[in-house]
């Protein structure tokens, strides 16, 4: 976990291009790679650094994968969240309507 192996991509054609945004991430590594407390997940910064970058990166990947739902797909979430507010709701009407009468003998409904 102390090493610095995230910030070398393995794949020799994801390397930083001559491009600017290429010389910004290599420099930014460079820069990450002479701060050792960064890369130590037992420092509490470092902790909390890599912790960023792994959540970053997931939700990169999460995002990257997801895919828009077709017609079909999105009837099928509609109605089973549709069915799941009724079912919910009725049982809320339910329970109101059985504790009022119980409220009011308990109270003594003047």
């Amino acid at each position: 976990f102390g090493s610095s192996t995230w910030l070398r991509d393995p794949d020799p054609s994801n390397a930083p291009t001559p491009c600017s945004s290429g010389r910004i991430r290599g420099a930014m590594a460079d820069k990450l790679k002479s701060l050792p407390f960064i890369n130590d997940k037992n420092n509490p910064i470092g902790w909390f650094v890599q912790g960023g970058i792994e959540f970053a990166k997931d939700s990169q990947r999460l995002v990257q994968r997801c895919t828009k739902p077709d017609a079909k797909e999105f009837k099928k979430i509609a109605v089973a969240c549709s069915i799941g507010f009724a079912i919910m709701g009725f049982i809320g009407y339910t329970v109101k309507l059985v504790f009022i009468p119980i409220n009011n003998i308990i109270v003594g409904g003047s």
